[in-house]
């Protein structure tokens, strides 16, 4: 597992303590994470995790900046379900699951189809830690589409074509997560014209939920 040092979390603490407010209260500063995961299969209620990867975002509303924190990262592999050379490497699922909480803290979560990642790793955190955890959750497949209006892709695949981005590996966690924040990146300009927080991008995803509903 490589995972974020101690002294980083406490960097990081202490510069979210002191962050300014802008004129309505909200913060400029904020730490999101993109999270994608490598699974056994599809089916979220029977499925097992195989592998967590995270890429923590430095967001500044003030400036109107987004950056990737390569430093400020994470990746676990789960002992269940995988080959015998990456179980070597692997943690219980206890363990995994206490160390992806311990990183993301409090820090919203990101995901292309975020409702499956979001619910293996709930069923998961209830099965192991006897919690879920209490994140915010945003669909990045669901920001893409609001802010890109007019082009023609669906999966996670297609909008790495459509911006020209080039992922490591597809289907393994580490290189997704990356692959993802990148792509976060490349809607930044348009999301950040309608988005001054958090709160308004959750916002604006949840009307795409209305449209398709």
């Amino acid at each position: 597992m490589s995972a974020l040092p101690q002294r980083v979390h406490a960097w990081w603490r202490r510069l979210l303590s002191g962050h300014r407010a802008g004129a309505a209260g909200r913060p400029e500063l904020e730490r999101w994470v993109v999270l994608d995961v490598e699974t056994s299969g599809l089916d979220v209620s029977r499925d097992s995790l195989l592998a967590i990867a995270a890429v923590a975002l430095r967001v500044d509303w003030a400036r109107g900046r987004l950056d990737i924190t390569l430093g400020d990262s994470f990746e676990v592999q789960l002992l269940h379900g995988v080959g015998e050379q990456r179980q070597r490497a692997g943690l219980e699922p206890a363990a995994a699951l206490q160390a992806l909480a311990d990183f993301v803290q409090s820090s919203p979560l990101l995901a292309f189809r975020s409702g499956f990642d979001e619910g293996l790793i709930g069923r998961h955190c209830q099965q192991h830690l006897g919690r879920r955890l209490t994140n915010p959750w945003l669909d990045l497949e669901s920001l893409c589409a609001l802010t890109q209006g007019g082009v023609p892709a669906r999966s996670l695949d297609d909008w790495l074509q459509h911006f020209g981005i080039e992922c490591a590996q597809r289907h393994q966690a580490a290189a997704d997560a990356l692959a993802e924040s990148e792509l976060l990146l490349r809607i930044w300009p348009a999301l950040s014209r309608q988005c001054r927080g958090w709160d308004d991008a959750a916002r604006l995803a949840g009307h795409r939920r209305w449209l398709r509903d």
